[in-house]
């Protein structure tokens, strides 16, 4: 691709990131039949499709979506070397992506509101999936993840804290059904466990390995699940200490134990590492992060 096909793949990422054609135009200045062109041009050229035309607007294909992921990236580098240009570093504006497992997401919630208050220009958006996102093509900002330690190329990986988790009943359940009383003691108890049978945290592989499968009698696919359950009494499930600490009558039944512990890490990508919102952010992550383990 040319040097002179730049205005094109930037009116192309803009039509990708807003879903019109009349958005990418008000943000470019231009008007709408200029953008058009530019589409038209650029799908001749690369003789590939980048959207779909629809009544509602433009919809990315997978080519659509790369070439919004890399632009992404490159919006952000020439942002900030326009900030250190101007000696000020890069600005704390556009969208700031974090992605995280469902476990972590309650913790980074405040963090996020906090620094978008702080930072009023910011656009913040939390994804909360296990899908691995790409941070190299600008899927994401700043990542938290748990587990081994990631080992991506062009990472910047740091421990961010250590999350204790350990087995909780609610008083309820604890009324119906009384105390474990070790692991010998559990023919008369009901389980909450993973959806996942094979779920890769320490604690639910215990409970795969000691627990008979069929005491446990509730499954669900996310924590926030597992808490809600835990709290209605349908039975004992592994919660976070930091969680439980703030939920009401709630018994620990089982308190953490050093295997149990699940490692968070905090990702960035080395060609955003050093903008001001990422620099920003995750200096306010390892802040908020001291009370957490």
């Amino acid at each position: 691709m040319r040097p002179d096909n730049w205005d094109e793949i930037r009116t192309a990422y803009h039509v990708a990131r807003l879903g019109t054609v009349s958005g990418a135009a008000e943000v470019l200045g231009v008007h709408h039949a200029t953008v058009i062109r530019h589409i038209d041009a650029l799908e001749e050229r690369l003789g590939v499709k980048l959207f779909q035309r629809h009544a509602r607007g433009y919809t990315p294909t997978e080519a659509g979506l790369d070439l919004l992921q890399v632009g992404q990236v490159t919006a952000d580098q020439f942002e900030q070397l326009y900030g250190r240009l101007r000696g000020r570093g890069a600005a704390m504006t556009g969208d700031l992506v974090v992605t995280t497992v469902d476990s972590f997401a309650a913790l980074l919630v405040p963090v996020l509101t906090d620094f978008q208050r702080a930072n009023p220009e910011l656009q913040v958006r939390l994804l909360s999936d296990p899908r691995l996102f790409r941070l190299e093509y600008g899927e994401a900002h700043v990542a938290l993840r748990a587990g081994t330690r990631p080992d991506e190329p062009d990472n910047i990986v740091q421990k961010l804290f250590a999350q204790q988790s350990g087995l909780y009943a609610h008083r309820s359940y604890v009324a119906a059904h009384g105390v474990m009383r070790g692991e010998a003691d559990c023919a008369g108890h009901r389980f909450i466990g993973p959806a996942d049978e094979n779920h890769r945290a320490a604690f639910n592989r215990w409970l795969r390995d000691t627990i008979p499968a069929e005491r446990i009698t509730f499954r669900a696919s996310d924590l926030r699940t597992v808490g809600d359950a835990v709290i209605a009494g349908a039975g004992m499930g592994f919660l976070p200490t930091w969680w439980a600490d703030h939920l009401p009558d709630l018994v620990q039944v089982c308190p953490p134990r050093p295997e149990w512990v699940v490692d968070a890490w905090l990702v960035t990508h080395v060609d955003l590492h050093r903008t001001a919102k990422v620099q920003g952010f995750t200096a306010a992550l390892k802040e908020a992060a001291r009370s957490w383990g």
